[in-house]
Formats: C-alpha cells, sequence, structure tokens
C-alpha cells in the first residue's frame, strides 16, 4: 500500500483500534510504546507505524510525544483573562503564538448570569521552577491589554487522560467501579542530567521518527548511553513526573474527510464545601468522560468553586447528559453542590507548554526583561 493509500479518516477501522489505545491508555514510560500499542489493539506493528505516520502527516494526529506530569515540574495554573472585545482574538493569537509558556488556549462563552462570565480567555500557564506565576502574568496581560487575571493552581489532579476515540458513543453516568486517585502536585527538582535527558524524552516525534527502536535516537540527543536514558527515565516515572505517551489528535478542527473528532469542550465548575474538593475530584475523576478534573480554587468572582473539569463531544446535548449524570452522582455520594457552571469553548488551541528555566531566562532577555526581576520570592511560590 503507497503512503497516499493508507486510510487517514478517524472512522477507519484499522485507525481506530489503533487510537484508542494510543491516545491515552500508554501510561508512563514504555521502551516500546509503538509494539505495546500493536499489542494491545490487535494490529500489526507495521501497519501501527504506518498508520500513525500517516495520520501525523495529513495533520489528523497533531502531535506524538511522551508528555510529562508537568505541574509536578514547574508551577502551572489555569488563568482566566478579561479582555476587551476588540482585543480578544489579538490577545488568543498572542497566548498561543508568542508565550511558550501558554499551553491551552481557548475563547469560552458562559451563560450571562454565571460567575465570571467576562472572562473570555482561558488559557493554561507553566512558569519554570523559581520563576513567578504571578509577575509572568502580569507581563502577559500588558502585552495583550487584560483588564484582570485569575489565576488558578492545581491542588489535586483526579482525571488527565484525553482518549476522545474511545469516548465516543460513551453512555452518560459511564464511571470506574471506585473513585478516581487524587494525585499531588508537589514539584520534584531534577538536576542538570535529568533535565537533559527529559528534554529530549518530551520532544514531538517527527513521521520519519517513529520506529521500534523510538529511544535510541533520544539518547544520542541527550549526550548518554541509552541505558542511562531508560534509567533516568524510569527514575522520573517513579517521583511521578512522566505522563503517557500518546498521539494527540485535532479534536477541534476538520480532519481527513471533513471530520470532526469532537465538536464542543465544555469547562464545569462546581463548588461544594471546603474539606469535601478531594471527595468531589474523585468522584468526578471516575466518570470516563472527563478528559481533566482538578481541584481548583475559582474565588469569589467565580463563585467560590473548587472542582473544575474538562469534558468533550460531538453533540451538546450529550455533553450536558454526562454532567447532569455527574452533578446526580455527587448527590447520590453525599456531596451538596452550591453552585455549578458551564464554560463552553469555541476558539482554541494546544501546544506543549515549555518548563525549562533555561528556556526562560532566554524569553525575558528576548523580551529585554531582567531574568532576575521574575523571579518568585524563596518563600512564594506564586
Amino acid at each position: 500500500m503507497t503512503a497516499s493509500s493508507v486510510p487517514i479518516t478517524i472512522d477507519d477501522p484499522v485507525n481506530m483500534a489503533i487510537l484508542r489505545i494510543s491516545e491515552d491508555q500508554i501510561q508512563g514510560f514504555v521502551r516500546d510504546p509503538l509494539t505495546e500499542i500493536a499489542e494491545r489493539s490487535g494490529v500489526d506493528l507495521p501497519i501501527v507505524i504506518e498508520r500513525i505516520r500517516a495520520l501525523l502527516e495529513s495533520g489528523t494526529i497533531r502531535r506524538v510525544r511522551q508528555t510529562m506530569l508537568a505541574t509536578n515540574l514547574a508551577r502551572g495554573a489555569l488563568a482566566a483573562w478579561q479582555v476587551p472585545e476588540d482585543k480578544l482574538q489579538a490577545a488568543f493569537e498572542y497566548m498561543f503564538e508568542q508565550d511558550p509558556f501558554s499551553g491551552h488556549v481557548v475563547i469560552r462563552t458562559t451563560d450571562s448570569a454565571a460567575a465570571g462570565s467576562r472572562y473570555r480567555l482561558w488559557t493554561t500557564v507553566k512558569v519554570p521552577q523559581g520563576y513567578s506565576m504571578q509577575k509572568h502574568c502580569a507581563f502577559l496581560a500588558q502585552q495583550v491589554g487584560a483588564e484582570r487575571f485569575l489565576t488558578m493552581r492545581a491542588k489535586r489532579i483526579f482525571s488527565l487522560g484525553v482518549g476522545h476515540t474511545r469516548r465516543r458513543g460513551m453512555e452518560p453516568g459511564a464511571r470506574t467501579d471506585e473513585p478516581a486517585a487524587a494525585l499531588d502536585t508537589t514539584i520534584v527538582d531534577l538536576t542538570e542530567t535529568e533535565w537533559r535527558a527529559l528534554t529530549a524524552l518530551k520532544r514531538e516525534f517527527t513521521p520519519d521518527e517513529l520506529q521500534p527502536d523510538l529511544w535510541a535516537a533520544r539518547a544520542a540527543e541527550a549526550g548518554m548511553p541509552l541505558d542511562q536514558f531508560y534509567a533516568i527515565a524510569e527514575s522520573l516515572q517513579e517521583r511521578k513526573v512522566v505522563g503517557r505517551f500518546s498521539t494527540f489528535l485535532e479534536h477541534v478542527k476538520p480532519v481527513a474527510g471533513n471530520q470532526r473528532v469532537t465538536r464542543y469542550n465544555a469547562l464545569f465548575h462546581w463548588a461544594v464545601p471546603a474539606g469535601r474538593e478531594i471527595d468531589a475530584g474523585r468522584e468526578v475523576g471516575r466518570h470516563h468522560i472527563m478528559t481533566h478534573a482538578y481541584w481548583r480554587e475559582g474565588g469569589p468572582e467565580f463563585h467560590d468553586v473548587n472542582v473544575m473539569g474538562v469534558a468533550h463531544g460531538t453533540e451538546k446535548e450529550m455533553v450536558l447528559a454526562h454532567k447532569a449524570a455527574i452533578d446526580a452522582h455527587l448527590e447520590e455520594a453525599g456531596i451538596p453542590v452550591a453552585y455549578t457552571a458551564v464554560f463552553w469553548g469555541g476558539r482554541s488551541e494546544i501546544k506543549p507548554s515549555e518548563i525549562s528555566p533555561l528556556a526562560y531566562r532566554e524569553f525575558c532577555t528576548d523580551h529585554g526583561i531582567d531574568p532576575e526581576m521574575m523571579l518568585a520570592a524563596p518563600e512564594n511560590h506564586s
């Protein structure tokens, strides 16, 4: 089969079998992730490689990479930005194109009566170790003309895994037998050698790099023997720094065959009693539809919401049905919800956030900023 004749639509049965595994089921560091995908999908390895390469070249898959649990490597937050309407699109473009430390960039809408409805631009932000989140966001606000911004760091993580293909057709209320784990977000310190290995580990793969001996070239890039690279990667996994090996679908824009992986993404807000945040997050996070679920403090402007999560779907009514099922489950679990809201995603872009302190110093220098001025106070992790 020639490259041009390889099926690249998401509804092709072989592609679906591969994507159900490759999107978010290869957890942690695996020495041979492509073979793992082949074994778990029931598709021969040469075909797995051929299909993922073709999907990546076509843009249906937008990136292939080993993810990191960046909340354990750099101070991170969900940031909400209040930007004048006439500056909103330009602010979106600046965050996506000009700030390496912004990841998800989304313009959201909600009911005008909902708390925080004036905050239309939402981003994730990671600031490398030693630097101030508030100072970085203040710089961004100045660049884009934001009138206000709020940062909400993740205190716990309950769900983190995309998997749009396996979620298609999922019934509202589908969930695991047990509550989700509550992952801590404690920062892990790395040595210079570990940073070098991690930088090579997390870089996106080009199509021609996709081959069975996946990590040999990355070990060489990091300037170390393969055994040492494996040892560092597995040590990082033990310290809960490594996320999953993943093929990320282009889930908003149309892909091959004018298909869309998903049409709607919704940011759910819940306000639960203080002291019940972990209980509520574990119940929300056990629902299979949730791609992300966190304990974040929204503060008074968001009616003191403290559990947030994201779900995707091809039909708006079905996304709302999933939320209704989660709301009912929280009630059954005896967790009162004082307030809840849905922020719908519109224009959106996603890219990996830079987390290297060296890259941050270079960013400051390029923008005429003294890096020392952006340092966080030793006792302040803002």
